[in-house]
């Protein structure tokens, strides 16, 4: 039996920096035995299958290792299965199908959105903008898109995400990604 999962690669094809490019990183996946593998954009998406019995974590250090041995550079990287990321689109607590793809974006995370981590931030002064709590993911709506929100900014701090993977999509690339992974 074979299990389909996202791999979200974080701060890669960044202004010409840390490249990696999605047929080498297809190779590499392959390489380690996962079937179907398919490549979404240019900054780190990838669908693939596995008969591999492995924990998503297990899959996400193997991957790591890999991407490292392939490129010369650490990734951080997310591995999320099928049912994760459609339960994330479902959750969404903001009129997702109402707003472009750049207002609305899923952060997600490597371990809880644990409430206490963002308690400090103080909501109000960054309205219109705001953020809702997940599992392991934030949402985000930024209605002027994620360069022009100062929420963002706080959100990404290392005090804030300290200890955490962070990875944003913007709601078009959770869409598809939910897609991809469900075409199987």
């Amino acid at each position: 039996m074979t299990q389909t999962y996202a791999l979200l690669l974080r701060g890669i094809n960044v202004s010409g920096h840390r490249k990696v490019p999605m047929a080498e990183l297809r190779s590499v996946l392959e390489g380690l035995g996962h079937q179907d593998v398919r490549t979404y954009l240019q900054s780190g998406n990838a669908v693939f299958t596995t008969a591999s019995t492995a924990s998503a974590d297990t899959l996400t250090a193997v991957i790591e290792d890999a991407i490292e041995e392939r490129f010369g550079f650490r990734v951080d990287c997310l591995v999320r299965d099928a049912d994760y990321l459609a339960a994330v689109a479902e959750a969404c607590p903001f009129p997702a199908a109402e707003l472009e793809g750049k207002q609305l974006h899923a952060l997600y995370l490597s371990g809880p959105a644990d409430a206490e981590r963002f308690a400090a931030i103080d909501r109000e002064a960054y309205r219109p903008e705001e953020f809702a709590l997940g599992d392991r993911v934030l949402y985000l709506y930024v209605p002027e898109g994620l360069g022009r929100s100062r929420l963002a900014e706080v959100l990404a701090r290392p005090s804030v995400v300290k200890g955490l993977v962070v990875t944003a999509r913007n709601w078009n690339t959770v869409a598809k990604l939910v897609e991809m992974t469900r075409e199987d």
